[in-house]
């Protein structure tokens, strides 16, 4: 299949992990590690207005992933198999992946955000204002909710 384009990083992630194992995994993981989001100077005017926001989703690349698989087995489910596309698994066939992050302060073409889940030098494909229209109430979390009850359940038990 051809490349319909050819990405570019618009910049990287400075993050305090610099191993996979670092970055927390699983239920109840807190992702509220703070990082500095740093924008290529070619791309600094596109931050233009961003102190207005207090959320963005950022898109980046898994640059340290070599293969796939089209069954993940997430450690928030002991195990299970589910498809890779109803996971956060690394191992896609495009190696990319979204993260929220809240937006702590800007300095000239450095963000710094709360939030990073991704390896520091992590390339940034791009960044956009978190706006949901989607209300909580409304959202539906798959197999994860009943991956979560489960885990509630060992915890009352222990």
């Amino acid at each position: 299949m051809p490349n319909l384009f050819t990405p570019i990083a618009i910049g990287h992630v400075r993050s305090p992990f610099i191993k996979t194992s670092d970055i927390p995994k699983g239920l109840g993981a807190k992702h509220d590690a703070e990082g500095v989001l740093e924008i290529l100077p070619e791309f600094a005017a596109g931050l233009k207005d961003v102190e207005g926001f207090s959320h963005f989703y950022v898109l980046w690349v898994f640059d340290q992933s070599t293969d796939f698989d089209l069954v993940a087995t997430p450690p928030a489910d002991n195990g299970r198999p589910h498809g890779v596309f109803a996971t956060r698994s690394p191992r896609r066939p495009n190696p990319i992946a979204l993260t929220v992050v809240e937006l702590l302060r800007r300095d000239g073409a450095q963000l710094q955000v709360r939030g990073v889940d991704m390896l520091d030098g992590t390339p940034i494909l791009d960044l956009t204002p978190y706006l949901s229209s989607v209300r909580a109430e409304g959202l539906r979390r798959g197999w994860l909710a009943e991956a979560e009850k489960r885990g509630r359940g060992c915890n009352e038990r222990s």
